[in-house]
C-alpha cells in the first residue's frame, strides 16, 4: 500500500499538512470516500475535548457512543467538546472543513479506545470533507504510538431498545426521577414531577376539534380570547408560505380564506402546549433549534402526506400536529432533570453520530421520545400522536397507526439528509416507502418543494419562538 498521489484518486489530494506529517512518519494509507451513516468497528470517530489544562483528543469506533464520565474517570480531567467557534478556528487554521483523526496534528494527549488496536483496518477522518484515510493495522499503530489507549466508549449495540409495551415508558421514566433528580417519590409519577396539566385553551381547542359541528366562527371566537394567538394567526396567515391574494382582515378571514379549520386548530394546539414549557438556556451545537425542527419536520410531513395516494392517506391535521409535537419530549427532558441536561447536551455535542434519544437511553435510561409520547397520553392527546412521537426513529414500525409514525421517521430522515436535525443520517428502506405508498423520488421531490419556501418557514418558526 503506498502514499496516494492527488492523479491516484481523480485529482482529490489530502491537505498538504497531512499529506507531510503522514510521510514524516512513513505511514502508507488509502484514499477512499466515506459514507454519513457509515457504523462499523474500523470507522474511527474523532472528537476533541478540552478544559482549563488543554484539549485531548479522542478516538472511538463510530458504532460507539462517547462516555464523557469514563474519560473524566479515565484521565482525572472534567473534559467538555471543545466549542465550535474554538474548533472551526482550529480548523481553518490548517485549511481543514473536518476534523481528522491524527493525533500528531495536534499539540495535546490523545486516547483511543482499545478496541481500535485489534481492527485489521480502520478508517479514520482525513481532514478532507466526504474522503478517509485507511490504515492497516500496522500503520494505525503507528500513528497512535504516543496515545493512550482505555474503555471509555459504549457500544452501541449494548443500549437497551424501546420496550414493546408504552406502558412501560412511565416506569422507565419513575426510574430515571428516582435516580437522577433529588425528587422526593411521592405514590404517583405525575405528582412527582409537578408537569402542569393540558391548558385550558389547548383543552377547548381539542374540544372543537372533535365536533363534527364545530364551525370557522366557533373557531374564530374562541381563537380571538386569546389575543396572542389571535396575532399569530393572523400573522401566519399573512406570511409569505402562504401568498394569500390581499389583506388578511381578521382571525376569521385568516381561517376560512387562507389556513382552514383544521391547520388553525392544530397550530392553536401547538402554540398552547408550547407555552407549557420554556424552551432551556442550554443546548447541543450544530443542532436545528427547536421550533426551526418543529416547524420543518411538520410542514414536510404535510408535504408528503399529500403525495401519498389518496386512499392511504392518514388524517392531515393529526399529521401535521405529530410533527409540531414530535421533539417535545426535549421540553419535557429540560424540566424534569435541569442538572443533568447540561450532561445531555455536552454528550449529543461529543456524538455527532449518534441520534440524541440513544444519548438520553444512556445517560438516564429513558428517552426524550418515551417522556414526550408518555406526556401526550397522560393529556389525552390523540393516540395519533403518542404513537409517531414514541416510534419516530423506528423505521420497521407497522403497529397501530403506523402511518403517522412512518410519516414522521420519513419526514426526520428526510431533512437530516438535507443538513436539518441532529445526529447520523437515516436509512430510508423501501419497504417504508411502499407502506406509504411513495417512491424514493416522489419523498425526495416532496420534501425539496417544502424546502423551497425555507426563508417563509423561518418566518414562522419566529410566530413560535416569540410567541
Amino acid at each position: 500500500m503506498n502514499t496516494h498521489s492527488a492523479t491516484e484518486t481523480d485529482g482529490i489530494s489530502l491537505p498538504d499538512l497531512i499529506e507531510k506529517q503522514l510521510q514524516q512518519q512513513g505511514i502508507r494509507y488509502r484514499l477512499r470516500q466515506a459514507g454519513q451513516d457509515e457504523v462499523t468497528p474500523r470507522r474511527v470517530q474523532a472528537c476533541l475535548l478540552a478544559d482549563s489544562d488543554g484539549s485531548v483528543l479522542a478516538l472511538f469506533p463510530r458504532d460507539h457512543l462517547l462516555d464523557l464520565k469514563r474519560v473524566g474517570e479515565l484521565l482525572g480531567r472534567e473534559l467538555e467538546p471543545l466549542r465550535d467557534q474554538r474548533l472551526q478556528k482550529l480548523l481553518s487554521q490548517h485549511q481543514l472543513n473536518q476534523l481528522p483523526g491524527l493525533p500528531m496534528l495536534f499539540n495535546s494527549p490523545a486516547i483511543f479506545e482499545q478496541s481500535l488496536g485489534d481492527e485489521p483496518v480502520v478508517w479514520m477522518d482525513s481532514g478532507l470533507q466526504g474522503w478517509c484515510l485507511e490504515l492497516d493495522q500496522a500503520d494505525a499503530r503507528v500513528l497512535m504510538a504516543k496515545a493512550s489507549s482505555g474503555h471509555f466508549s459504549v457500544p452501541l449495540s449494548s443500549l437497551a431498545s424501546l420496550p414493546d409495551d408504552p406502558e412501560q415508558d412511565r416506569q422507565d421514566l419513575s426510574d430515571a426521577v428516582r435516580n437522577f433528580t433529588a425528587l422526593r417519590m411521592r405514590q404517583r409519577l405525575e405528582e412527582t414531577i409537578e408537569i402542569p396539566p393540558l391548558p385550558q385553551s389547548a383543552q377547548k381547542i381539542m374540544k372543537l376539534r372533535v365536533n363534527p359541528d364545530a364551525s370557522i366562527e366557533e373557531l374564530a371566537d374562541l381563537v380571538e380570547t386569546d389575543p396572542s394567538l389571535a396575532a399569530q394567526v393572523v400573522s401566519w396567515a399573512s406570511s409569505p408560505f402562504y401568498a394569500a391574494p390581499g389583506k388578511i382582515r381578521s382571525v376569521e378571514d385568516a381561517i376560512g380564506r387562507v389556513l382552514g379549520f383544521d391547520l388553525v386548530i392544530n397550530l392553536a394546539v401547538g402554540l398552547a402546549l408550547g407555552k407549557t414549557f420554556t424552551l432551556p438556556k442550554d443546548s447541543a451545537e450544530r443542532t436545528t433549534p427547536y421550533w426551526e425542527q418543529a416547524i420543518y419536520t411538520a410542514a414536510v410531513i404535510e408535504g408528503l402526506a399529500r403525495a401519498m395516494p389518496v386512499a392511504k392517506r392518514p388524517e392531515m391535521g393529526l399529521n401535521y400536529l405529530a410533527g409540531l409535537l414530535h421533539n417535545f419530549g426535549y421540553l419535557v427532558l429540560a424540566y424534569i432533570f435541569p442538572p443533568h441536561f447540561k450532561m445531555i447536551c455536552r454528550h449529543v455535542e461529543a456524538n455527532p453520530h449518534v441520534p440524541p434519544h440513544l444519548v438520553d437511553q444512556h445517560l438516564l435510561g429513558v428517552t426524550r421520545d418515551q417522556i414526550g409520547s408518555w406526556l401526550m397520553r397522560y393529556w389525552d392527546m390523540p393516540a395519533e400522536i403518542s404513537t409517531a412521537i414514541r416510534y419516530q426513529h423506528d423505521p420497521d414500525y407497522q403497529g397501530n397507526l403506523h402511518l403517522y409514525t412512518n410519516l414522521a421517521y420519513l419526514s426526520l430522515a428526510l431533512l437530516s439528509e438535507r443538513g436539518i436535525g441532529s445526529g447520523s443520517e437515516m436509512p430510508i428502506p423501501p419497504a417504508l416507502l411502499e407502506r406509504l405508498g411513495l417512491t424514493a423520488e416522489g419523498a425526495a421531490k416532496a420534501a425539496d418543494k417544502v424546502l423551497e419556501a425555507r426563508d417563509a418557514l423561518r418566518k414562522l418558526v419566529n410566530v413560535y419562538q416569540h410567541g
